[in-house]
């Protein structure tokens, strides 16, 4: 009986999240791999921190989607910033794997990376970066006033 319950109110929760997040941000639905509950994430990371996102590299440090040097020698590499919003950055990662899977843009963009010698983790930490940025272009901009950007003491 709990199972049935939960489940409803799942499917409730969905019902409803979809249209709010449609009207909010149509184009952002509209792109590949991206539904209600990815977006709504997105939406609500971005909505939380707006005097944060002052450009995409913002946006994208905001979601753990920066890129972190981590060479040593003659080695040139990146990892992922472990900081950040983990549940926009689980919102970007499933982007990714919708994309990786349906996508044929990205199938390319992985077989190039792959023969160029990148590992899978490496092109996944590629494409969040991309998405991020994608993603960044599309959100709904909200209006800072001067206390929000200047605070008075």
């Amino acid at each position: 009986r709990r199972y049935q319950v939960l489940d409803e109110e799942i499917k409730e929760a969905e019902a409803e999240i979809g249209p709010l997040v449609t009207k909010a941000a149509p184009k952002l639905i509209a792109l590949p791999g991206v539904g209600p509950e990815t977006a709504g994430q997105l939406l609500e990371t971005a909505g939380d921190n707006p005097e944060r996102l002052r450009s995409e590299a913002s946006f994208a440090h905001l979601c753990a989607a920066s890129p972190i040097p981590a060479s040593s020698g003659r080695t040139n590499r990146h990892r992922l910033n472990r900081g950040g919003d983990r549940q926009a950055n689980r919102a970007l990662h499933t982007i990714v794997l919708v994309r990786m899977k349906y996508d044929l843009r990205t199938q390319k963009y992985v077989a190039r990376r792959t023969a160029d010698g990148l590992s899978k983790k490496e092109i996944i930490r590629c494409l969040k970066r991309f998405v991020a940025r994608e993603i960044y272009r599309l959100l709904p901009r909200p209006q800072l006033t001067t206390e929000q950007i200047i605070p008075t003491a």
